[in-house]
């Protein structure tokens, strides 16, 4: 059975960033067992962001082996690049226009038009509209059911204060997905 993966997770650290959740180290780690759960899970399409880090390395992983990627925004692209992409190390800017300019060629880019200004509302809109259209995903052909599957990008436990990735991991495992788990840490 293929599934469809909605997909949320840390974003690289910041500079001294103690304890670290997803180091720019881990990168090539991740990409790995990101790679590794889309095979074995037979994704049929990954719903996502597309922040730095775990957002962008698995919507990179799912165009590497032309796997369908949904992308959500809670707000236009220009702002989110400059809010959740480049303000961290690495080099994450061509590889997040390239994939918004695919998802859009198809009609797979949602922009949700949330207020940048209301950063939690927005967020927790487009962790809502994540899981929303990973089942629209997987209702579009009723003849092949698909497994829905909430893939957590993180290093294994909720951060004190708002985590974004523990509220996620708990909507979806309510909302019925099968819970996935990839470390952003070795070990």
């Amino acid at each position: 059975m293929s599934s469809i993966i909605a997909l949320a997770g840390r974003r690289i650290d910041t500079p001294g960033t103690n304890p670290p959740r997803f180091p720019l180290d881990s990168v090539p780690l991740v990409r790995a067992r990101i790679a590794e759960l889309l095979r074995v899970e037979r994704a049929a399409a990954v719903v996502a962001s597309a922040a730095c880090g775990a957002d962008l390395i698995a919507l990179e992983e799912a165009e590497r082996i032309g796997i369908r990627r949904r992308i959500v925004l809670p707000f236009p692209a220009r702002i989110f690049r400059r809010t959740s992409v480049t303000d961290r190390p690495g080099t994450w800017g061509a590889g997040f226009d390239r994939v918004i300019a695919a998802a859009n060629a198809v009609g797979d880019l949602i922009i949700l038009k949330k207020s940048a200004a209301n950063e939690d509302e927005a967020y927790d809109a487009t962790t809502a509209a994540i899981l929303r259209e990973a089942r629209a995903l997987a209702r579009l052909r009723s003849s092949h059911p698909r497994k829905l599957i909430a893939a957590i990008v993180w290093e294994g436990g909720a951060r004190r204060g708002v985590d974004l990735t523990e509220k996620f991991r708990s909507l979806a495992t309510r909302s019925g997905f099968y819970e996935r788990s990839i470390r952003t840490i070795l070990g």
